[in-house]
């Protein structure tokens, strides 16, 4: 295992907790003291942390020795999840003490291990390594980035992997009981590039768009959800000279598509490419299979993501899973990523979401939540869906929330 100190971004700075220390200093010990305190992992070792500080220590006890290493946040690894890690050799570190593991077994160095979001079911874990986590390999501009996520998701590696890899990134780690101020904690900071879900840029500007607007960002990134025309355009007319990116990327398959044109959707002459270094994307019935050079390991040949994609004209759109996108009226499939469009389309709805109720006769019903910037009432946003959608789509109930849902992963909780 190579020590932080001799990797390129070995003296970019950290900001974490208001401290600002570098991978070299915790890679060596110093500023151990200040971040937290970790001289000695176990070989094997699940660090169970409850911020960035307890994060940025593991990662940097784990380049010291190459530990095998599984790092997630406290809330995310229940009882039984914790007994089974037990059970699978692994040491419990957490923020009170270390708890052994129940069967002991060699380490393998170097690995790293990542839990799925768990968004279709209990999280899983997949296995990585520093080299498959690395997927940004070109020279970078030097850049200062807000990292929002919670720390071990894989959209959290990739920023720690940039720094790592390559001089002039440092990061501004946000906590999520500061997600709100983050535009304020962005601006004191000199943050110059920031990554987030759609959701977490929607509801930076419903809550705070004249601060996030002063910001000096040439670097915006989405990902973790489904990319709209819609946010991009809104994000395109705050910073025309910044260079804005949606990335897709997942535990399994890695991240395997970057878009920079501005517009939502991938090209329709990337499917089925044979191109060294890039993913190969099919699509099969519908669904987005992909075959990742940056995948996790084990995870071999066309990966099945269970994305639904819709092809329009010259693009490739990524819409959700089918089983929360198709809402089955009556015999008729509603698309519940096209109705959300349409609402996002609404000059004063900041944010949506659509999904089927079940109803008598029909089967499901669409209805749907909506965050405004300026009051409209239930009636006009039905007439505008109306207006563009078949009558089957329209939401029988458009339901006005005060505020944009938001979960540990920075996406939507509805």
């Amino acid at each position: 295992m190579t020590a932080a100190s001799a990797l390129p971004g070995a003296g970019n700075t950290l900001v974490v907790a208001g401290r600002h220390l570098t991978w070299s200093e915790l890679s060596g010990g110093r500023g151990e003291t200040e971040a937290g305190n970790l001289a000695d992992p176990p070989p094997v070792a699940a660090h169970l942390v409850a911020d960035n500080c307890g994060a940025v220590v593991a990662v940097a006890a784990h380049l010291r020795g190459g530990a095998e290493t599984l790092l997630a946040t406290a809330a995310r690894v229940d009882e039984a999840m914790a007994a089974e890690l037990r059970r699978d050799g692994f040491a419990l570190v957490r923020p009170g003490g270390t708890v052994p593991p129940t069967v002991t077994r060699p380490p393998e160095p170097g690995r790293l291990w990542l839990l799925t979001s768990g968004s279709t079911g209990r999280p899983k874990r997949v296995a990585h390594s520093l080299a498959s986590l690395t997927t940004v390999t070109g020279k970078q501009p030097a850049r200062r980035w807000l990292c929002p996520y919670s720390p071990g998701a894989y959209a959290w590696w990739q920023v720690i992997t940039l720094s790592l890899a390559h001089p002039g990134q440092d990061i501004v780690f946000l906590e999520p009981g500061d997600l709100d101020d983050w535009p304020d904690v962005a601006l004191a900071e000199g943050v110059s590039a920031v990554s987030g879900t759609p959701t977490f840029w929607r509801q930076a500007l419903w809550r705070a768009g004249p601060t996030v607007a002063a910001l000096p960002l040439a670097q915006l990134t989405l990902g973790g959800e489904p990319v709209d025309q819609a946010i991009l355009d809104r994000l395109g007319e705050l910073f025309p000279r910044a260079r804005i990116s949606w990335i897709y990327a997942s535990s399994e398959a890695g991240a395997t598509i970057a878009v920079h044109d501005g517009r939502a959707g991938f090209p329709v002459g990337w499917l089925d490419r044979d191109v060294p270094g890039r993913a190969r994307l099919r699509v099969a019935d519908g669904e987005l299979l992909i075959e990742s050079p940056w995948g996790a390991s084990g995870m071999t040949g066309l990966i099945r993501t269970g994305d639904q994609v819709e092809i329009v004209g010259d693009r490739v759109h990524i819409v959700g899973r089918q089983a929360t996108d198709e809402i089955n009226v009556g015999g008729s499939k509603a698309s519940a990523a096209a109705v959300r469009a349409v609402l996002l389309d609404h000059p004063d709805v900041a944010w949506a979401a659509v999904r089927g109720r079940r109803a008598p006769l029909v089967g499901q019903v669409v209805v749907a939540d909506v965050v405004l910037r300026a009051p409209v009432g239930e009636a006009a946003l039905t007439r505008w869906c109306a207006q563009r959608l078949p009558d089957y789509a329209v939401p029988r109930r458009v339901r006005v929330l005060d505020s944009i849902p938001i979960k540990e992963t920075l996406k939507s909780d509805v």
